[in-house]
């Protein structure tokens, strides 16, 4: 089986990250997604909502559909890097190739990340391409690991949960943008109000 590993801070969680987990599944990319929520006590994250809140959206998001999972792995007293998350999934999974699900954006910096070489070198990357990097450019700067680098024809629009966030401050629509499951535990748990 292929499994893709998506991870992100989803913060809230939303349709478009439904929608690639999806399309990746469709397009035949991989058999099956399972989310993986950055924990809270990552530094460069900040205006996280609790884990739990965040883990609870996920699981509501994804509960229509027997492909799509959630995990807690990095919901942990301590950071958790994305290689630790990589190596953990390939072990737990041993007999089914694992799959590092990440955008465009993500892409241009993973050198910096923590054991980001170990990244490029030892796992597949499934590339979400956003408008803002270009494709071609950031192939040429990882043309070493170009073989673990599989850019999807899967394109993310441009809504984005800092965006969201940003609407339901300032009492927009944002029932567009979430599932249904989501967007009334958003307003029963009055989250990212004034």
């Amino acid at each position: 089986m292929k499994i893709g590993i998506f991870g992100g801070s989803f913060n809230p969680p939303h349709k478009m990250h439904k929608t690639i987990a999806i399309e990746l599944i469709k397009k035949h990319y991989v058999d099956k997604v399972i989310f993986v929520p950055t924990g809270s006590k990552y530094k460069y994250k900040n205006n996280l909502l609790s884990d739990k809140a965040r883990l609870e959206m996920l699981e509501l998001m994804c509960r229509d559909n027997n492909n799509l999972e959630v995990s807690d792995y990095e919901l942990k007293e301590h950071v958790v890097y994305t290689y630790e998350t990589l190596d953990y999934f390939k072990n737990k999974y041993k007999d089914d190739e694992i799959y590092f699900i990440c955008g465009s954006d993500n892409l241009s910096y993973i050198d910096k990340w923590k054991r980001g070489e170990d990244i490029l070198s030892n796992n597949k990357l499934l590339v979400i391409k956003r408008n803002t990097f270009d494709i071609n450019t950031l192939l040429e700067k990882y043309k070493d690991y170009k073989d673990n680098i599989i850019v999807t024809d899967i394109k993310e629009n441009e809504i984005s949960s800092t965006k969201i966030r940003e609407m339901i401050y300032n009492n927009k629509r944002t029932e567009d943008y979430l599932d249904d499951s989501v967007y009334s535990y958003i307003r029963e748990n009055n989250l990212y109000g004034r």
